[in-house]
């Protein structure tokens, strides 16, 4: 087959044969042929600012040259493609890195697993750690948590809609308030006295389990003092405390993780999407040490660590995080992002802005206008994904790379969709 034929592929193939459960594609139909920093690029030369950003998986953008140029060079001079769990010298390069950039600088003695391709494998493996070590099966997680779809990982996860595809009971997890889930409510104080309560009705926990911010549950956005005092509880009480920063790590909040300037050391750290830096399969578990109780292959898998991830990955973690200077870059587009986000809120009655950092969205109130402004947006050449209980935050999650020019010009698109979407609404309720 020619590569005219195949750029030129009749999208009817996906809707023939794809399963069912494909979901992305369904709001953002174009057939992508190629793609760089912010911008993809549809097989008609149709070009699209990338305010998605493979949810998150590609905070350094599509095809960063240097970690691309590292995975050719490793490609061309046969460099392994597989190893298992082999010793090989990438593998080596990413944990000296790792090592040296991220853990030391932040003072943490943390070994690093590497699980399943998935951020869900990675979920279960933490799980599963935290029962071993406590003999205890219950593993506390919150309301709007997402933790992946995979059996173990789908009872921590709150959708209904996802738990429902699971065709069998979910068990193992108790489910409390997040922070700021019941207007007046303390969760964490509410938590502490039931698990103090011998009739409270709390198995004691292996784990107390939670994303900093939500991503698929809204961009909820926890406050130091309530996951501090998650971590105390945790501590009180004789459970871990896991912190799944799959989708709010690499960046996302404004530094490497999203819990570094809480005051916390989590127990166990799952990590997964951006961790490659490319955009390829990698995903990992940081356990310390007193915890790293698994028997060799306990958890495995045939693809346990990516060999060509772990070469981008160390690109990526010499290339932005070496130094300071990525970090002073995020937080000065994170006040670019909230100064045109509140623009957006304010063209909507009762919008709100949510999240934190790079990891940004407005609440607009309904899912259905939410899609409706993301539709408008899509037709204009900008790609904007959905998250919250009913699809109602409209989400920013664009590469981290993403230069003030395209950041602009993208919330330009977006403002625009806004306002036609709301204007044709009016005149609808008129």
């Amino acid at each position: 087959m020619s590569d005219d034929m195949i750029t030129k592929l009749d999208p009817e193939i996906f809707t023939r044969r794809e399963s069912e459960a494909r979901s992305y594609c369904r709001s953002v139909p174009a057939v992508f042929t190629s793609a760089s920093g912010s911008i993809l690029t549809d097989q008609d030369g149709v070009e699209y600012i990338d305010f998605l950003a493979g949810c998150s998986s590609l905070n350094y953008g599509h095809n960063d040259a240097d970690m691309k140029d590292a995975l050719v060079r490793h490609i061309t001079s046969d460099g392994l493609a597989h190893g298992l769990d082999l010793h090989t010298d990438t593998k080596a390069g990413f944990l000296t890195a790792f090592e040296r950039h991220i853990l030391t600088p932040r003072d943490m003695d943390h070994r690093v697993m590497f699980t399943g391709p998935t951020g869900a494998n990675a979920v279960e493996a933490a799980m599963k750690i935290a029962r071993k070590v406590t003999g205890r099966t219950n593993i506390i997680a919150f309301t709007n948590g997402f933790h992946g779809v995979t059996m173990g990982a789908l009872a921590a996860t709150g959708n209904g809609y996802h738990r429902g595809g699971a065709g069998m009971d979910k068990q193992g997890v108790t489910r409390m308030p997040y922070d700021g889930y019941a207007k007046g409510v303390n969760a964490a104080a509410l938590l502490d006295q039931m698990l103090s309560d011998a009739s409270g009705g709390i198995d004691a926990p292996a784990a107390i389990m939670l994303e900093t911010i939500q991503g698929e549950g809204g961009l909820n956005a926890a406050s130091d003092e309530f996951v501090g005092k998650i971590a105390d509880i945790a501590k009180k009480h004789g459970a871990l405390l896991i912190i799944d920063d799959i989708q709010a790590g690499c960046g996302r909040s404004g530094t490497f993780f999203s819990f570094e300037k809480m005051g916390v050391m989590p127990d166990i750290v799952t990590m997964a999407k951006s961790i490659s830096g490319f955009g390829l399969p990698l995903a990992l578990v940081l356990v310390r040490p007193e915890y790293d109780v698994f028997g060799p292959a306990e958890h495995n898998g045939t693809f346990r660590g990516n060999t060509h991830a772990f070469v981008t990955a160390r690109v990526a973690i010499e290339k932005f995080w070496a130094n300071k200077a990525f970090e002073t870059e995020l937080a000065e587009k994170a006040m670019l992002i909230e100064k045109r986000l509140t623009e957006l809120a304010d063209l909507v009655p009762g919008a709100f802005l949510k999240g934190r950092g790079l990891m940004r969205g407005v609440d607009v109130g309904t899912g259905e206008l939410a899609d409706e402004i993301c539709g408008r947006a899509y037709e204009k050449g900008l790609i904007i994904e959905t998250s919250g209980s009913d699809g109602q935050v409209v989400k920013v999650l664009a590469p981290l790379t993403t230069s003030v020019e395209i950041f602009n010009k993208g919330f330009d698109i977006l403002l625009e969709s806004a306002e036609e979407v709301l204007a044709t609404t009016k005149i609808a309720a008129e």
